[in-house]
């Protein structure tokens, strides 16, 4: 069949922006056919290569996947405006350039964020008669509110209430609506959105960088074999709470224990002085690494840091890196509640402590010491097996092509 994806973020951008194109390429190898409509890359640096400097679109081919990219406002920093700018640009953009490769498909998956991808797609869905699954990966507005974009107050309930509308209409138009934590499905439901249309599909990892292996980096970065390494790798920002992690590593420095802190963000350069204020001389920070160095340093590790704030869409969010902690084969030690706190525990591949609690974090990163490297491996072989169960690539596309092909039979009928 002929199936869309229509995403703001693609390859080659990294992290959770590239899992769109582990889809698209997971098709293909079903047997099917896939035009994708994107922007031009610029996630996270904000800067679009110069091969696509001063052109409306442009039409190109990846491991026989068809792209349509489109020209966007770029900004990637802690302006509102400027994320907004980048966020509606995209949408204008999508409708105006990339509809035309969009004619004629059976049906469309949809990355849900940021929702102004609405406007493609209801120009999809109403002009070119094209049905679409929505995939919601960032529950809107509410993700606003916990990453600080927007705040609680009466100036803010006008443009929130409106928001939630949008949304609604984009529910109602979708033939199915996917969501990737299960408790996004109760709250979902309490929206209006019917039982029947609502669908779990949870999100995969790249494959081709988290996978289990033995090659690491301990003696490029000179950490010693019988040091427990703890390793978070992601975005430095409010919503993951990571002053707490800093505050615990400074509690334990009396054990053969390491923290790496790999990734870049707003909260950078706070948690760098607030490392050196703490004392936390156990706590390395190594900024961004490319993607291709993501296999090595998931194996220097012995578990990887998931976290999240306390807020009410905490318990209901998923962080990529769960799923990547997950597909190498690591045990997870968890900062969290609700639903990525299950994980860990249903896996049995995890340690679940308490959020933004230095203390109890301290706590559990020597409860992790002392089970010893052997047994936190073990713990990631089971993770690796529940991975494989519930977040698998094959798993995750199975489901996505049922319900692309039952939108696309629904077309027909119709």
């Amino acid at each position: 069949m002929r199936f869309g994806i229509l995403s703001q973020w693609f390859d080659p951008e990294p992290g959770p922006a590239a899992l769109p194109g582990v889809l698209a390429r997971s098709l293909v190898e079903r047997g099917h056919d896939v035009q994708v409509l994107t922007g031009f890359p610029n996630y996270p640096t904000g800067i679009i290569p110069d091969t696509y400097r001063g052109r409306r679109r442009s039409d190109e081919v990846q491991e026989g996947v068809s792209i349509r990219r489109v020209a966007l406002y770029a900004s990637h920093d802690s302006s509102s405006l400027r994320r907004f700018s980048n966020y509606a640009s995209f949408g204008l953009s999508a409708t105006i350039n990339g509809l035309r490769p969009l004619a004629g498909l059976d049906a469309i998956w949809v990355n849900y964020s940021p929702i102004t991808v609405a406007l493609p797609m209801w120009a999809a869905r109403f002009l070119l008669r094209v049905p679409h699954v929505v995939h919601v990966l960032d529950l809107w507005p509410d993700t606003l509110l916990a990453s600080g974009f927007a705040r609680h107050g009466p100036l803010y309930a006008p443009p929130m209430r409106a928001l939630q509308y949008w949304t609604n209409a984009m529910y109602r138009t979708a033939s199915s609506v996917a969501y990737i934590s299960p408790s996004v499905g109760g709250i979902l439901h309490d929206r209006g959105v019917s039982r029947d249309k609502l669908h779990y599909v949870p999100m995969w990892a790249d494959e081709n960088i988290f996978r289990p292996t033995y090659q690491d980096l301990r003696r490029e970065l000179g950490i010693p074999d019988s040091s427990v390494v703890l390793l978070y790798a992601g975005t430095l920002g409010e919503a993951q709470g990571l002053a707490s992690l800093i505050d615990a590593c400074s509690l334990v420095t009396d054990l053969s224990f390491t923290c790496i802190i790999a990734g870049s963000g707003v909260s950078e350069s706070s948690l760098r002085t607030r490392a050196a204020e703490m004392g936390a001389s156990n706590v390395r920070f190594l900024g961004r690494l490319p993607s291709e160095a993501m296999p090595k340093l998931m194996a220097t590790s012995d578990m990887s840091y998931v976290s999240l704030r306390e807020h009410p869409l905490s318990r209901a969010t998923m962080p990529s890196k769960t799923q990547a902690a997950l597909a190498s084969a690591k045990a997870m030690l968890v900062a969290a509640t609700g639903d990525v706190a299950h994980v860990a525990q249903q896996s049995q591949g995890g340690i679940v402590t308490e959020p933004e609690n230095p203390t109890a974090i301290a706590a559990s990163i020597r409860h992790a010491h002392s089970l010893g490297r052997d047994e936190l491996r073990r713990m990631g072989q089971r993770a690796r097996d529940y991975y494989e169960t519930e977040f698998s690539v094959a798993a995750g596309t199975k489901r996505i092509e049922s319900l692309l092909t039952m939108a696309a039979k629904r077309k027909v009928s119709s």
